[in-house]
């Protein structure tokens, strides 16, 4: 159990590097293309950041293979968790002017929505361990 809370340590310290891409994309692209479109921009750019952070620290070692591969299943299996997330940005965007004026609320409200699902994903399907083998034919 202390191993699983050690990665779900880290997993949020990542998470919380990724809020803050996530964040400074969705200011830095609103005024260009509009704040929906930033949103999703801003999602794939700070799930990038995360999983790559989670591959050389968090899950150090573990879900071995191309890295393209591993990226690709890291989106696919958090996928759930993307709807959880942009679905909570979008409601609260369109139905709380703050979140519109300042969207950091709303993005912050997504992250937490799929915190833990994407924990579990990740942790599960994305990062797993190598099966423990005993050694004997």
């Amino acid at each position: 159990m202390r191993a699983i809370g050690v990665e779900f340590l880290k997993f949020g310290v990542v998470g919380a590097i990724g809020f803050l891409v996530d964040t400074a994309t969705v200011y830095g692209l609103r005024s260009s293309i509009g704040i929906y479109a930033a949103g999703l921009a801003a999602y794939f750019v700070a799930a990038t950041v995360n999983w790559g952070l989670n591959r050389i620290w968090t899950f150090r070692g573990r879900g071995a293979g191309p890295a393209h591969r591993q990226w690709a299943t890291f989106l696919a299996a958090n996928l759930l968790g993307f709807l959880l997330n942009r679905g909570t940005f979008v409601a609260l965007v369109a139905l709380v002017p703050l979140c519109a004026e300042q969207p950091v609320f709303a993005v912050a409200a997504g992250a937490g929505a799929g915190m833990f699902l994407n924990f579990a994903l990740s942790r599960n399907y994305v990062f797993r361990a190598a099966p423990v083998t005993s050694g004997r034919s």
